[in-house]
């Protein structure tokens, strides 16, 4: 089984900056995909950003150009830094793994991006 630690999230002013991180824990497959998942009250979840175990990413077109998704392979964390933040980023960010055909969900994190 898998587990994540996340931390991170808060209140931010918008235009700054925050950064997530999510370390995990258990057994994972050799090949994954690994990201961040988020869903703001009245929408649907969407994936915002995701990272393979070869280190391509993908990103959601909200988000492109403003978060960069990392991960520290010997640490097992996945990083998330948002710059340039939104009202509209106000969600709740969850951390995801897809390893083989099983999916993990992290308890997420508020983030909300207000005056």
């Amino acid at each position: 089984q898998v587990q994540f630690v996340e931390s991170g999230g808060g209140l931010v002013q918008p235009g700054g900056s925050l950064s997530l991180s999510c370390t995990v824990f258990g057994n994972i497959f050799s090949r994954y995909f690994m990201g961040w998942y988020r869903q703001a009250p009245g929408k649907q979840r969407e994936l915002v950003a995701a990272i393979t175990d070869s280190g391509s990413t993908n990103y959601a077109d909200s988000v492109k150009g403003r978060f960069t998704i990392s991960k520290d392979n010997a640490k097992k964390i996945i990083y998330l830094r948002m710059n340039s933040l939104k009202p509209e980023d106000t969600a709740v960010y969850q951390c995801w793994t897809k390893s083989g055909a099983l999916d993990y969900w992290g308890q997420g994190l508020q983030v909300t991006v207000s005056s």
